[in-house]
């Protein structure tokens, strides 16, 4: 879970480093032809529209209102970029999916948007794939593992609100999460539990985020 033996005191320092820069908003895509030149590494985060995406990016970056949060679902509706300066890494916050109040064809357009983003980004290192701890994994959690697999694109299952469930139930949601993952072909076998309200976690993904940055 969070508590990971593979990130050392110097791995979460220098991911407490690289996040207590200046983060900021780059830029907004709806289109292909429009994507920031490709720098750097990119770690894009995926999630359900109601799982805690834009809390738990703000929570890392320490900007409260840098990810937009919305009760309304599916708010998000293109790529978001956000980059802090003398930063290797790029954060990409990608369109929430699962929401039913969306039309059909923006739905479409927005899946396609995706998918052609995650077959031709060169410096995509992994997507973050955002699970609300309160529900596990759903079918269309599934169906976007499905997209990755098919896309070739390592993801890595984080866990969010994890403070909203006993200790013995994140653990077996944990278990049962990586016995399923083990039979993916692109999955991380890490999983990572977090609370973007009790900062559980954080500092433990930024580890990862850094780690990956700069290898």
């Amino acid at each position: 879970m969070s508590e990971d033996l593979n990130h050392t005191q110097e791995d979460l320092e220098a991911g407490r480093l690289m996040f207590a820069r200046s983060w900021d908003f780059l830029t907004s895509v709806t289109d292909m032809s429009n994507l920031p030149e490709a720098a750097g590494t990119e770690i894009a985060f995926a999630g359900r529209s109601n799982v805690g995406k834009s809390s738990l990016i703000n929570a890392l970056t320490g900007r409260k209102g840098l990810a937009r949060t919305s009760s309304t679902p599916g708010r998000t509706q293109m790529l978001n970029f956000f980059v802090a300066p003398e930063t290797p890494l790029t954060i990409v916050d990608m369109p929430g999916y699962g929401y039913a109040q969306a039309p059909k064809e923006l739905v479409e357009a927005w899946t396609k948007l995706v998918f052609s983003y995650l077959r031709g980004r060169p410096n995509l290192r992994r997507v973050i794939l955002l699970i609300d701890s309160r529900h596990g994994i759903k079918k269309n959690d599934l169906e976007t593992m499905d997209l990755l697999d098919k896309a070739a694109v390592v993801y890595q299952v984080v866990l969010t609100k994890s403070d909203k469930i006993k200790p013995t139930q994140l653990a077996r949601l944990v278990n049962d999460t990586q016995a399923m993952l083990a039979k993916r072909v692109a999955a991380h076998p890490l999983i990572i539990a977090t609370s973007s309200e009790k900062n559980s976690g954080i500092d433990t993904l930024r580890a990862e985020l850094c780690l990956l940055a700069n290898q």
